[in-house]
Formats: structure tokens, C-alpha cells, sequence
């Protein structure tokens, strides 16, 4: 079993591996937990997937002025689509979450920070295309680059 949060209503689900893929769905809400869609979250909801997500969690930190931000925004939800059952994106708007930002460090955007069982466990930043997202998204945990 997978512990996945429901984005829309917060509710820890509990998935089998096996169905990840299959489009799971919050048994709250009914909202789907691995859909292959880029969500846009809020800190409160960010800081409990990272604490009890237990698939690959890929953050965004971006805003909506930043050139680069909405070039690459394209690109991932392009990543995001072929990711589905493997790894969930989100996204955090740096402007409306300015303590959530300067809590995991950001000094440029956009940057990824890929978290895993609770722990970031790789970092990049600067506009990547897809096939770059999705390689950062799956790379083995520890994994320097």
C-alpha cells in the first residue's frame, strides 16, 4: 500500500502499488490522486505530502511573472501526463507562498525539488524541457546532478 494526499481535500489515501497506474481517487472527495496533471497547491497542503506521500513528489516553485516559469509550464504538464502512476507534479506559486519558499531555500525560479519519503532528495533549477523533468522526477533518490 502507497499513502497518497488528496490535493483537494487533504485526506491521506491509502493506494495499492499495483493501482497506481489505474487512476486511483480519493475515497473522501473522489478527487483522482494520480491523474497526470500538474497541480497547483497551496504550502499547507505541500508540507503534508511531503510528510506522508510515499510515491515521488516533484514541486514547482514558480510565479506567474517569470518568464523562464511560463515557458517551462508547457513542459511540465507535459512530464506530469507521462509521469501518471509513477510520480506526482505540483506546483507552488513563490508569490503567494513567500514562507514556503524561503523555507526549502529558493533563490531562483523556476526550481524543482524532488522530495521522497519525506526528505528532498534532489534539486534543480532554471527551465527544463519534458524528457528532462521526467528524468529528474525518476532518478534514484540520492542521486547527485
Amino acid at each position: 500500500m502507497v499513502k497518497l494526499v488528496c490535493f483537494d481535500c487533504g485526506q491521506t489515501n491509502r493506494v495499492p502499488q499495483e493501482r497506481l497506474a489505474a487512476g486511483p481517487k480519493c475515497g473522501t472527495c473522489g478527487t483522482p490522486l494520480m491523474d497526470g496533471k500538474a497541480h497547483e497547491i497551496d504550502a499547507e497542503t505541500l508540507a503534508k505530502a511531503i510528510r506522508t506521500d510515499e510515491a515521488p513528489l516533484v514541486v514547482d516553485f514558480w510565479a506567474p511573472w517569470c518568464g523562464p516559469c511560463r515557458m517551462m509550464g508547457p513542459e511540465y504538464s507535459k512530464a506530469a501526463t507521462a509521469l501518471k502512476g509513477k510520480a506526482r507534479l505540483v506546483k507552488l506559486n513563490t508569490e503567494q507562498h513567500q514562507k514556503a519558499a524561503a523555507q526549502f531555500g529558493i533563490r531562483g525560479i523556476p526550481t524543482l525539488i524532488s522530495f521522497d519519503k519525506g526528505r528532498e532528495s534532489a534539486r534543480q533549477s532554471g527551465a527544463l524541457p519534458a524528457a528532462q523533468i521526467e528524468a529528474f522526477a525518476l532518478r534514484p533518490s540520492g542521486a547527485k546532478g
